[in-house]
């Protein structure tokens, strides 16, 4: 689905900081801004100091080489450009919380950590600190003014294949109102064009595809470096009614919907049904066991007014996961009550569920744990 509304960029010059990952999608949206008549400051954060294990193999952003690609469109340019180190922030707000995530027996999404802790929050300062009207990024999305209700409203961007909306819930109106999403409605191909046109070395450069700070390893490795051997704690793999199958030796090694590497067998092919934290058990059971129609979501952020009353709308429960119509109940205690038409595979505890009406995004939270059916 196309979103057709025009994306909001002011028509007056203006001061804008644009948030260059050294990707194509932040260099054009520097270049295109640029070329509209504004006054452009390009900034990157340091997040880590991970350089790729493999070119081109394994996809990234915010290492130090992406940070030397953007400091070489900067020049291309020729607007002023800026690091700040962001490496100790980064690692208390998205890599701990991704590895007490995965202890917890929970799959965490970082990028949406990320984007809430990190890089909207201390990039829109740095924009303000630098006097600019507005922070500018090359997200797929689009923001747009409400003339009645006086708000920011959020919506999907023009690529559907492209669409980053579902990891941008986490927005605040005092954020939006100050954010620019100039290439939202770009389809990818406009985007890797307009790169060529500006001389950009970057027009052909591969997406990003894996976690940043995860690299030419396993998330599994990855924890079992990070961690001491005391916290990775061994447990039961047990079938749904509690009857003991095998064991493990740490809930990080897995995630709901997971088939292979479990280390036992059944007379059918077994699933990680659940991770239960409490007691470190690892649930399996048929994969007809994974399809649920119901969820309960917290943590909840709304874009505009909070859903307070029983209401049809459409929700995805991770990012490449097609929308689908539920009933959203709200509860007394803040969170809410999710109950799908369709049974929804795997939904797991840790990621995130964002509501829809059309191409508008409402707001979402955090998948809770999930009793076992």
């Amino acid at each position: 689905m196309t979103n057709l509304i025009p994306n909001f960029v002011p028509e007056k010059p203006s001061r804008i900081v644009v948030a260059m990952s050294g990707g194509v999608d932040s260099s054009v949206t520097a270049g295109w801004l640029k070329e509209q008549g504004h006054e452009v400051i390009g900034i990157s954060l340091q997040l880590h100091d991970m350089a790729e294990k493999i070119e081109n193999e394994f996809g990234t952003c915010c290492s130090l080489s992406d940070i030397m690609d953007a400091r070489r469109v900067a020049e291309k340019l020729q607007i002023p450009f800026y690091v700040n180190n962001m490496e100790e922030e980064f690692r208390q707000a998205v890599v701990d919380d991704f590895i007490q995530e995965y202890l917890n027996g929970r799959t965490p999404n970082p990028c949406i950590r990320c984007n809430e802790k990190v890089k909207f929050r201390q990039l829109m300062d740095w924009a303000l600190d630098l006097g600019a009207d507005y922070l500018a990024t090359g997200h797929y999305a689009t923001v747009l003014p409400n003339q009645e209700n006086h708000q920011m409203e959020l919506f999907k961007g023009g690529d559907a294949d492209k669409d980053q909306s579902y990891f941008l819930f986490a927005m605040k109106q005092e954020d939006l109102a100050r954010t620019l999403f100039p290439i939202g409605n770009f389809e990818k191909k406009v985007v890797r064009d307009l790169a060529v046109k500006y001389g950009l070395l970057v027009a052909n450069k591969p997406d990003s595809q894996e976690i940043c700070f995860v690299q030419a390893k396993s998330y599994k490795e990855f924890i079992e470096e990070e961690v001491p051997k005391e916290l990775l704690k061994p447990g039961n793999i047990v079938d749904p009614e509690g009857r003991v199958l095998g064991e493990h030796t740490g809930l990080h090694q897995f995630t709901i919907g997971q088939r292979k590497g479990l280390g036992v067998f059944g007379k059918e092919p077994l699933f990680v049904l659940a991770l239960r934290g409490k007691t470190n058990e690892v649930v399996v059971g048929p994969e007809q066991n994974l399809f649920r129609k119901s969820a309960t979501v917290s943590t909840l952020n709304w874009i505009n007014e909070p859903l307070t009353q029983t209401r049809k709308v459409c929700a995805k429960i991770r990012y490449r996961a097609k929308e689908s119509p539920v009933e959203v109940v709200p509860r007394a205690d803040g969170k809410l009550d999710v109950r799908f038409e369709i049974p929804q595979r795997a939904i797991t505890p840790g990621q995130a569920m964002v509501f829809y009406e059309g191409e508008k995004v409402l707001g979402g939270g955090w998948i809770e744990d999930l009793s076992i059916q």
